[in-house]
């Protein structure tokens, strides 16, 4: 993969239900600093991946140090 590849982006369209008053600000944010926004939602997106990477290639019971037997 090219470096070029690997920053292809396009253009989503997220509709998310939110509190009243937090949806306001969300609004406030979309309007006033888009950018922002959209780096929150990046960081949120990156951090679920990363989460789900890792979540995916936790050891088995079976091979973790918790099933271990104790040895003295």
């Amino acid at each position: 993969m090219t470096e070029s590849q690997k920053w292809d982006t396009c253009s989503v369209q997220l509709k998310v239900q939110l509190p009243r008053d937090l949806a306001a600000q969300v609004e406030e944010v979309q309007q006033t600093d888009p950018e922002f926004l959209s780096r929150i939602v990046l960081y949120g997106l990156t951090r679920r991946s990363i989460y789900r990477h890792l979540r995916d290639r936790r050891p088995e019971p079976s091979d973790s140090v918790e099933s271990s037997p104790l040895v003295l």
